[in-house]
């Protein structure tokens, strides 16, 4: 089969599915621009946060009218509609900015003059093209015919054809040319061009679909640049990135010859499609707020998603800085945790402990006694190493191992500075970074301050302290949240975990536990006494002031001095306050923190008392004698109140006494309407002649009687006792002392 193509003379502008895209020149103008090439805009510069987002840039150098064609990841067209910003440099001007639509594949390539939907073959693409105008370049099968044919596409049809002895289906292209109708064999067909430039441009249009539908999660996004001559132009937009991370190195010299040092890597993840190639870098070390709003697919009301509780393994504490500072921490240093007090270097093994110290040696009869207690030679060892060549060599090691760590050969890659109100670190040199690829690049490398603590919160550990230091930052950057390894001269000490810290910020930070110190947290005795009571309009209201005492017993087991911080609960929320105790270092949100030195070998108790005042109020006008005797009979309340107390008996009283007497009338007039309730019956069941008939009449005469005075006592009582209670209301709602 020969060879053959399909030719086009007009690109398109624009991805599929937004249409033929004229800058009001007409199609002789549309024709020229599609002339030119996509052109490639590398990433130049990349800008990574703390909240998620990159803001990436592109750049490069276009002539005349041109066309850049990008792809993005569905999920990015979002952010890319709501922060891309294009420039076009030296009389440029932006002309559009076309994207995909959400529609299926399938459907946009069915909206194109030639559907390429599944894998349409060479006669199917000319099949529909029926009725338009082609140029066929055909193998000349004989001397007179022509190389070039130019027609109408009438259509294609199969046709049998004997080859030799055998009959096989030809598919013929049926074309209305100026001398006729003629028939062309396809395999005869070289090349094929439509005449029709829309025709043309809808076909390569319909390719480009193709060719940008390979990942279908990605969608096209074409920018369309207008002007003349060669100009840079640059798109700028912010998209979904992974969050930069830091991680830091702290190294504590063993022997205290040199602050601390403290080196930091950043991490970044190129989890692009592309590859940066000596792009320009700068990490932000700030949480601008940003957010999705869903403008290219449709929007549905989210519901969240519950997710069960779990429990994890002890975590790495982190330490929040606190509010009020009550001691310079840095200006009265004691000497470090951990080292011993005369400057000598202590050396351990499983076996023996001895000191490398050479002013100061240690006796030879006690170290020889320990020896031979633990069962060693003096001599030889079985290896055949003398003694004295075993302890250089452990003097060795253990001055090697407390030598502090050189990072001179890792020098800071970047160089920090403001940025509105965040920090950023500018990496000063070209990054190159292939395609889902990650790389670590130092930050930081400075001399920090520390001084060693052990931290204690019964709810990180509940025996012993945490070995810790409180971390100022010296450095003059912001450090970024992160892990922080820390070294002992050059041995691993443990992790460490640190939230933000400014620019001279101290923070606490703690790396290990600390088992030579053990703290045992007690509750005192709890005691409340009434402290006041007060009467305002009626109600009655009493102070009492509970006073809650915490003992922590301390023990300092190492042979070095300790200073101990401990956190106590915060409870200011619960309106208790500290008392008759020394004051805090700092307190933060939730706890106190409160500083107590330890000697080596000592054991002290610290305590924490505090109180907080419970008020009570009582309505006397609800009160019984009794509890307004038992205000009387506090020694709190004053003279005056008591004497008003009293005053609110006797006129309690004296409306009690009217209330009893008027529930006695009221239940006399009960009793009698019973009793005439029965006396009517026995009247209308006895007859009038009889003797008891009449009794019965005399009774219920008299009962009457008695009722009305009943009656007009009642009244009486009413009146009274209406205005007992409110002379009783009326001096309630007075008094106050």
């Amino acid at each position: 089969m020969q060879m053959r193509k399909l030719m086009w003379g007009l690109p398109v502008l624009g991805a599929a599915g937004l249409g033929v895209w004229v800058d009001g020149l007409g199609a002789a103008a549309a024709e020229k621009q599609d002339l030119q090439p996509a052109v490639s805009l590398p990433v130049t510069r990349v800008v990574l946060f703390n909240s998620g987002v990159g803001y990436f840039t592109r750049g490069g150098e276009i002539q005349d009218e041109a066309r850049v064609d990008l792809s993005f990841q569905e999920d990015d067209i979002n952010d890319l509609l709501k922060s891309m910003v294009l420039e076009d440099f030296n009389g440029g001007r932006i002309a559009a900015v076309s994207y995909d639509s959400r529609e299926p594949i399938s459907r946009t390539l069915s909206s194109f003059a030639i559907d390429l939907n599944g894998t349409p073959t060479f006669a199917n693409i000319v099949q529909q093209a029926r009725g338009e105008r082609v140029e066929v370049t055909v193998v000349p099968t004989a001397v007179n015919q022509p190389g070039k044919l130019v027609g109408t596409v009438v259509g294609v049809e199969v046709q049998k054809v004997a080859t030799g002895s055998t009959v096989t289906d030809a598919e013929v292209l049926n074309l209305w040319c100026t001398e006729g109708l003629r028939a062309v064999k396809l395999n005869d067909v070289q090349q094929l061009r439509f005449s029709n430039p829309v025709i043309e441009a809808e076909f390569r249009r319909a390719l480009e679909v193709v060719a940008l539908s390979h990942d279908s999660q990605k969608k096209a996004v074409s920018l369309h640049f207008a002007g003349e001559g060669k100009r840079r132009v640059q798109v700028g937009y912010v998209v979904e990135a992974p969050v930069w991370k830091t991680s830091y190195r702290l190294v504590l010299d063993g022997e205290n010859k040199g602050k601390p040092y403290l080196q930091g890597w950043a991490m970044v993840e190129n989890t692009t499609d592309e590859d940066w190639a000596g792009v320009k870098m700068a990490l932000v070390s700030g949480r601008p707020i940003s957010f999705k709003m869903d403008l290219y697919n449709p929007l549905f009301v989210p519901r969240p998603t519950v997710e069960p509780e779990l429990f994890a393994s002890l975590r790495p504490p982190t330490y929040s800085g606190g509010f009020n500072r009550n001691h310079e921490f840095f200006a009265d240093t004691p000497p470090m945790a951990g080292e011993p007090r005369n400057g000598a270097t202590r050396l351990k093994s499983d076996t023996y402990e001895f000191r490398a110290d050479p002013g100061k040696p240690a006796s030879a009869a006690r170290e020889r006694q320990g020896l031979q207690e633990r069962g060693l030679e003096l001599a030889k060892n079985a290896d055949g190493t003398t003694l004295d060549a075993r302890r250089k060599y452990a003097a060795g090691l253990g001055q090697e191992l407390n030598e502090q760590m050189d990072f001179g050969a890792v020098g800071s890659a970047a160089t920090a500075g403001k940025l509105g109100d965040n920090f950023q670190y500018v990496i000063d040199h070209p990054v190159s970074l292939a395609r889902q690829k990650s790389a670590m690049l130092p930050i930081v490398g400075k001399e920090v301050e520390v001084q060693r603590v052990s931290i204690y919160n019964p709810g990180v550990q509940a025996k012993h302290p945490l070995l810790g230091m409180r971390l100022k930052n010296t450095t003059g950057l912001h450090l970024n949240q992160g892990p922080i390894t820390v070294f002992e001269g050059s041995t691993y000490a443990g992790d460490t975990r640190v939230l933000d810290v400014q620019p001279n910020e101290e923070r606490l930070v703690a790396f290990a536990i600390d088992l030579g110190t053990e703290v045992d947290p007690q509750n005192g005795p709890s005691t409340s006494r009434l402290t006041n009571i007060k009467a305002v309009k009626g109600l009655v209201t009493t102070t009492t002031k509970i006073r809650e005492e915490r003992k922590y017993r301390i023990a300092n087991r190492s042979q070095t001095d300790r200073v101990l911080v401990i956190e106590h609960p915060n409870r200011t929320n619960q309106q208790f306050k500290l008392v008759e105790t020394e004051k805090p270092i700092e307190d933060t949100k939730d706890v106190y923190r409160f500083q107590v030195p330890v000697k080596a070998g000592e054991e002290k108790t610290f305590v924490v008392n505090e109180e907080r005042d419970v008020n009570t109020t009582i309505a006397l006008s609800n009160s019984s004698d009794q509890q307004i005797r038992h205000f009387i009979s506090l020694n709190e309340a004053t003279p005056a109140l008591k004497a008003k107390l009293g005053e609110v008996l006797t006129l309690k009283a004296s409306w009690d006494g009217h209330r009893r007497e008027l529930a006695q009338v009221v239940a006399d007039l009960n009793r009698l309407n019973q009793d005439q309730d029965r006396i009517r019956k026995n009247l209308a069941n006895t007859p009038k002649e009889a003797d008891v008939y009449q009794v019965y009449l005399k009774k219920l005469s008299d009962q009457e009687k008695e009722i009305d005075t009943l009656t007009a006592k009642q009244k009486e009582l009413m009146g009274a006792e209406f205005s007992a209670k409110k002379q009783l209301e009326d001096y309630l709602a007075n008094l106050s002392d």
